[in-house]
């Protein structure tokens, strides 16, 4: 009785959220930044759907370097009302020419480095932003760039975004043309943007200005709507612009060619799915780690994951061990859909190859050793890599994590969660729009006169096929990315659409988060902001790609019996005062009609709705 009783305690105590929940009837939009949520809203006042809004809102943060810029990539989830169906935006780039794992091997390097012109791949979100808009909006391109174009003049930097200058600067400093932008006052003992400064862009300013006179000088010529806005596109990545980045790329150090621009297109393609009791769970492809959710719902849909009691050490235990099993997954067969050799993700997705692996889990114990499956027999193949996956090992232990000094433990967790933003829109007609883009975040290699900071997406590649035969580098193949937006429907309309920031936390974030709502009858605030818990045992896609197994983050909140139970099963733990994600996040609500909105309680995200 009494662990029951602790146990509603801490439920009760997740449905008191410190945001409320945001009800609209026309539209909704929300993303990480208000100024941001701002152009959304502006878009919808315009006219437009929800794809304009999603669009102005990612040129919006990539303007304001919300953990992204230009040069980064985006990842899309939208449900088009007139077909019923969910299409998956690609717009990742890719390793340029001559960017092979013998060349960052001659260099010494294990993967390709976090920082600089090397870790670059292709800009993928002007071609996502523009193709989505293209095909699925209602807006001019004018219209969807003014206010990011407004914001490049000059718009007051926010605290977050100033001080991580001012952190980097040491970074920052080693390429010319960032060092120009950001360090706006250099000699002085902060050289970054004071928190509220009128932040200034000139050339990012003039770069989207030029996309604007490409798709207006298209319009004059009597080109429809959709071509005057690919002619702004071929303008990025075959035009003027494309010859300033890849000479200003390659003067840093990097290996962007103009081929590489002109030959990379973003596409529209279809998403996987699964259900879960009922409800269809949509993830982009495994070029994402977005089908590690649904591999690990897979796993979990025949358990009593209510009876367990939501966050008991039951609960954590369960749900971790079926994440170390999904995420072994993602670590040894995602990889570049389009490159080959060809994933077996129906395998991967099988009920039947769930139902296998879940005979692995020790209910008393957690696993350090848990490695991929073999899921080639569950769509009637062989596996080609049973070599590598009999020798496939992990990096670092559990041991290691606890002897390694403060200072490594911080830099494995800041690596492991790096952020990035997410987008969330809805509209009355019914589009839906999530978005998880990233890339480009401070530090970024400003690529010259464009504007545009470039990537830093080559680092979740590998060089050594033992690690992942689907994933090692190589010219116009595109890396395994954490980026995952979620889109769920019932009785084929839209139920909810989520996305979170946080690298390799995120599906275990968005998995929660469902759970959250579907087991535990939270609504879309209260999930946002309930206390999750995160795992470090699968291996990180930033940096040197470590494993901490058994390491566990936990809320503050949690209870002292159920932190014992978790050390007796053999969890090293740590703690945060926020474990949520941060999610954003929409709930549909068919018996009103109206849209319920959850915006994160962790910084800077914010919802607007009409």
């Amino acid at each position: 009785m009494l662990i029951a009783s602790l146990l509603q305690a801490q439920l009760a105590s997740a449905q008191r959220p410190q945001k409320p929940v945001l009800h609209g009837r026309h539209w909704v939009a929300i993303t990480g930044k208000p100024m941001a949520a701002t152009t959304g809203a502006m878009m919808f006042q315009k006219g437009g759907n929800a794809v304009d809004a999603a669009a102005a809102m990612l040129a919006a943060t990539s303007t304001m370097w919300d953990v992204l810029s230009w040069g980064g990539e985006t990842q899309a989830l939208i449900y088009n009302p007139k077909t019923k169906k969910v299409i998956g935006l690609n717009a990742l780039g890719v390793a340029p020419s001559g960017a092979t794992a013998q060349y960052y091997r001659s260099k010494g390097m294990r993967y390709p480095p976090e920082h600089g012109p090397l870790a670059a791949v292709t800009p993928g979100t002007p071609g996502g932003l523009m193709l989505m808009l293209a095909e699925y909006g209602r807006l001019s391109l004018r219209d969807v760039l003014e206010p990011s174009i407004q914001m490049a003049d000059g718009y007051p930097i926010e605290k977050d975004t100033a001080d991580r200058i001012e952190r980097d600067k040491a970074l920052i400093k080693q390429w010319p043309y960032s060092r120009a932008v950001f360090l706006t006052h250099p000699g002085r003992s902060r050289e970054a943007p004071d928190p509220g400064e009128i932040f200034r862009q000139p050339d990012l300013a003039a770069m989207l200005r030029k996309l604007v006179q490409a798709e207006q000088h298209a319009l004059a010529e009597g080109k429809s709507r959709r071509d005057a806005i690919m002619a702004a596109y071929d303008r990025f990545y075959r035009g003027d612009i494309a010859q300033e980045l890849v000479r200003s790329t390659r003067e840093q150090g990097g290996l962007i060619a103009l081929g590489d621009l002109a030959t990379w297109r973003p596409r529209l393609e279809e998403p996987v799915s699964v259900t879960y009791k009922g409800i269809e769970v949509y993830k982009l492809r495994e070029w994402t780690q977005g089908p590690a959710m649904l591999q690990a719902l897979n796993i979990l849909e025949p358990l009593d994951l209510k009876s367990m009691g939501y966050n008991s050490a039951r609960y954590v235990h369960t749900v971790y061990q079926a994440m170390s099993l999904a995420f072994a997954d993602r670590d040894f067969y995602y990889g570049d859909i389009y490159a080959g050799p060809k994933e077996p993700i129906r395998g991967l997705l099988s009920k039947d190859y769930a139902r296998a692996r879940a005979k692995l889990i020790r209910p008393d114990r957690n696993d350090p050793e848990i490695g991929p499956g073999d899921p080639y027999p569950y769509q009637g193949g062989r596996n080609p890599f049973r070599s590598l996956l009999q020798n496939w090992h992990r990096t670092g232990t559990g041991a290691e994590e606890r002897s390694a000094p403060p200072s490594a433990l911080l830099k494995f967790k800041e690596t492991f969660r790096a952020g990035t933003t997410t987008i969330e829109a809805a509209d009355a007609e019914g589009w839906v729009v999530s978005i998880t883009p990233s890339g480009g975040w401070v530090p970024a290699v400003i690529a010259g006169r464009t504007g545009v900071g470039l990537s830093q997406r080559a680092q979740s590649f590998v060089t050594d096929p033992g690690e992942n035969p689907f994933n090692v580098i190589a010219p116009g193949r595109q890396p395994r990315v954490t980026l995952t937006p979620t889109m769920a429907l019932k009785s084929g309309q839209p139920f909810l659409s989520f996305a979170v920031q946080g690298g390799d936390t995120q599906d275990q974030n968005l998995l929660q988060y469902f759970l959250n709502v579907v087991e535990f009858g939270m609504n879309v605030q209260q999930a946002a902001e309930a206390a999750n818990f995160n795992s470090y045992q699968m291996r990180a896609s930033f940096g040197d790609h470590e494993s901490q197994p058994g390491r566990l983050l936990l809320n503050d909140q949690t209870p002292a019996w159920v932190r014992d139970e978790l050390k007796k099963m053999g969890y090293t733990l740590t703690f945060g005062e926020r474990t949520s994600g941060p999610i954003n996040a929409i709930f549909f609500d068919r018996e009103h009609g109206s849209f319920w909105g959850g915006s994160s309680n962790h910084g800077d995200d914010y919802g607007v709705v009409w």
